[in-house]
């Protein structure tokens, strides 16, 4: 059997190809795409050439990109595997635990089929109350934004952590980056009783979706830290934001993240840097506020908390999230919903910044 799947063949140059599938084993599933979603911030890092996985290696022992002597990298063109959002029906099963039929989220890339192996991958059912759709943020993209909260929740409880919402009921929050992941980042904040909840971006037309859903929106280039300073008081030399989630890949927004923050504060960073950071001046509000930068990647949970706050429980809080806030996020975030065929050149015009989009979901 044979599938289609989305590749970069070298930088600018993105084509769908024709693959054969392996074979079904025993255990195994065979998966058909209903849709595939677009993660602009990392995919686009391929076709512009400047994902740090093409360049250097990452020594997983010692936790440190490294340059190797024989110029191999850990990723090279053609890369034949691209995006993390997948929603797809079983059309095959050969093990009791996935029935044919079943509609399930896994990442595996911009691709028509898939061969699954259940015991190895993360794979998660998409409940029938909820639309297939949103099945693209259930087993990544929601679990990225899910442990985003969870790093802020271990901040105030540490390894007695049992709710997202201990990071943010009640307290002030801030998202830097109206993307998918801060606007989703937002939501979830909200949903787990922020009191506030105040979303900077320096784009217009992404604070105009920040607005849709209802958050107030502050331009990143308008000195959001005096603003909400100026707002928010907690007492005598006590004033911004308890927590700030920084889900924009620029140095810039993360300084002005910082300036966001009461003393002590937290910043729990979601973002994708490839670039260098000369605008991060950690010799100001970093250092004379004291405080604290916590880098939250799904590979990670926070230290002490792995053998509660797995993948599946992840995915499992995304899912209670998408019940409330499907339709919000089926309206304003799914802004670009189009067949697998046209993501090429949606890819090449993004790259290109001839277009715009929020959030792309290819359906196959």
């Amino acid at each position: 059997m044979k599938r289609r799947n989305l590749i970069v063949c070298a930088p600018g140059r993105i084509e769908i190809v024709t693959e054969e599938l392996p074979e079904l084993p025993d255990g195994g599933l065979l998966l058909e795409t209903i849709a595939t979603g677009f993660s602009a911030g990392t995919e686009l890092t391929y076709v512009k050439g400047v994902n740090p996985a093409l360049h250097r290696v990452l020594d997983t022992e010692l936790g440190l990109f490294v340059e190797n002597p024989g110029g191999a990298t850990d990723v090279a063109y053609p890369v034949t595997r691209m995006g993390y959002m997948e929603v797809a029906r079983v059309a095959k099963s050969r093990t009791a635990a996935f029935a044919e039929g079943a509609v399930v989220a896994i990442p595996y890339g911009h691709a028509t089929h898939h061969v699954a192996d259940p015991v190895r991958e993360h794979i998660v059912p998409v409940p029938d109350d909820l639309d297939p759709l949103l099945g693209v943020y259930v087993a990544h993209m929601g679990p990225i934004c899910a442990n985003g909260l969870l790093h802020a929740a271990a901040e105030v409880s540490g390894a007695a952590t049992d709710s997202l919402g201990a990071g943010v009921r009640g307290r002030l929050v801030v998202i830097t980056g109206a993307g998918l992941i801060g606007l989703l980042v937002a939501l979830m904040a909200q949903h787990h009783g922020a009191r506030e909840v105040v979303v900077v971006d320096a784009d217009p037309q992404r604070r105009a979706y920040a607005e849709q859903l209802g958050f107030t929106a502050l331009d990143l280039d308008d000195d959001p830290g005096l603003v909400l300073k100026t707002r928010w008081r907690h007492g005598a030399g006590d004033h911004g934001a308890d927590v700030v989630f920084q889900c924009r890949g620029q140095a810039a927004a993360m300084h002005q993240a910082l300036r966001c923050l009461r003393p002590q504060g937290t910043l729990v960073d979601l973002a994708f840097y490839t670039a260098g950071a000369q605008e991060l001046r950690l010799g100001e509000e970093f250092h004379h506020n004291g405080l604290r930068i916590v880098t939250a990647q799904i590979g990670r949970v926070p230290r002490g908390l792995a053998h509660v706050w797995d993948r599946q429980r992840l995915s499992a809080e995304t899912i209670e999230v998408l019940r409330v806030c499907g339709d919000r996020i089926t309206e304003h975030l799914g802004t670009d919903v189009i067949p697998l065929d046209e993501a090429p050149e949606l890819m090449r015009q993004l790259a290109a910044r001839e277009r715009h989009v929020l959030s792309a979901i290819f359906t196959c």
